[in-house]
């Protein structure tokens, strides 16, 4: 079964910075298109932001525009999501996801799009 793993959670004052980091197999990176996804309590499951294979093309939910960098490194099948700014209404359980890239530079913007799920990682921001 494929695994992913994220890391780099924890509790931070308003305005702070987080690093979040997923790696996984080789096989779960390449050719993939990858998210990060949050669940807050009592809420549903939402589309943080996405990073195509090559990794030129990226997008992010309104929310987090201009606060949250992601990026990946394919020779580490890693994946990365820098949190700058962060806010109280950003506490969430960060799950990273894979899924099958079309084209080189494809993303998905909803969970139906990824098929291989990390376990996900605790963001708690102090207001």
């Amino acid at each position: 079964q494929v695994q992913l793993v994220e890391s780099g959670g924890g509790l931070v004052q308003a305005g702070g910075s987080l690093r979040l980091s997923c790696t996984g197999p080789e096989r779960t990176f390449s050719n993939k298109v990858l998210g990060w996804f949050r669940q807050a309590p009592g809420k549903e499951r939402e589309f943080v932001a996405a990073v195509s294979w090559d990794g030129e093309n990226t997008y992010y939910t309104d929310s987090v525009k201009g606060r949250f960098t992601i990026s990946r490194t394919n020779a580490a099948s890693t994946m990365y999501l820098q949190m700058n700014s962060l806010k109280f209404e950003d506490t969430a359980v960060y799950t990273c996801a894979a899924g099958v890239a079309f084209n080189a530079n494809y993303v998905s913007i909803t969970a139906l799009g990824y098929n291989y799920w990390g376990q996900g990682t605790q963001v708690t921001v102090s207001s």
